[in-house]
């Protein structure tokens, strides 16, 4: 056992036991963010917010990122991205959206704000980043974490990614012909989120339009399902002959079925019909 645990230990730190209250902060802020989402799309049948993501960082990345920033490793903590969040939306104006939802929550507390969107990195890269002060609650009570919550869409993602994977390659130094690409690449990302906010309206109205479609085809299966449970085989194989007729109609069509079928077994089960 002892071996096991001396495993964990890099320059005279338990490196297992300091990471358990980040581990743990990135699964809360997941969850409220994920709820978030959630929240938003009940609410306004749009999210600004495609999905949420989490990592806590490698100990090898901690102590490299230590360096780099000058902290000493007996001040790990104030690396400020050892607990990470990344939130994806699928245009620029949510993600501002999203920054201000973040700026106004009371369970966390904004450190710093970098937004590298108005202003791109010379790289090409762009995303807005937040610092945060959030609080877990551990066996030995309150500690305050720094948490790194980066907000981007998914065109900014992908580049950032392939870069990502390219500086690990050459350590930093990506040969000059590759950089110049990467820019080349880095423009087209920027023009193609240019050019989704340009038919935004257009693409919420579909996704919204998909959305409503969806949902009112499951409650007409689950529907029909409860007909032929309680018994009503024959109801149930009329109305399904019906929707396969109407699936390929207008959605006000399908929506009127579904509401009929639902007042049907509301009759059945008040006992008026």
């Amino acid at each position: 056992m002892s071996q096991v645990k001396g495993a964990s230990r890099v320059y005279g730190r338990d490196w297992e036991t300091f990471l358990i209250p980040y581990e743990q902060a990135v699964e809360e802020l997941k969850v409220k963010l994920r709820s978030l989402r959630s929240e938003l799309k009940r609410k306004e049948e749009y999210t600004p917010i495609e999905f949420v993501t989490g990592r806590v960082k490698k100990v090898s990345s901690i102590i490299e990122k230590a360096k780099f920033l000058n902290i000493p490793l007996e001040e790990v903590e104030k690396v400020p991205d050892i607990a990470g969040l990344r939130i994806m939306c699928q245009f620029v104006e949510d993600m501002h959206r999203v920054a201000e939802h973040l700026r106004n929550r009371k369970d966390m507390v904004v450190v710093e704000e970098r937004d590298y969107v108005t202003n791109r990195k010379p790289s090409g890269y762009r995303s807005y980043h937040f610092i945060v002060s959030y609080p877990v609650q551990t066996a030995d009570g309150e500690l305050e974490l720094l948490a790194e919550i980066q907000i981007r869409t998914l065109a900014m993602n992908f580049w950032a990614t392939i870069e990502h994977s390219l500086n690990y390659k050459y350590r930093g130094n990506i040969p000059e012909k590759v950089r110049q690409r990467l820019v080349a690449a880095a423009e087209a990302s920027f023009h193609l989120d240019n050019e989704m906010s340009g038919i935004r309206e257009e693409i919420l109205e579909a996704q919204i339009l998909f959305e409503t479609k969806s949902n009112t085809v499951e409650d007409i299966l689950r529907n029909l399902e409860k007909l032929i449970v309680s018994g009503h085989v024959e109801m149930a194989a009329e109305f399904h002959q019906r929707f396969h007729d109407t699936q390929s109609e207008d959605i006000g069509k399908l929506q009127r079925l579904a509401e009929e079928i639902k007042d049907k077994l509301n009759q059945l089960h008040d006992g008026t019909s």
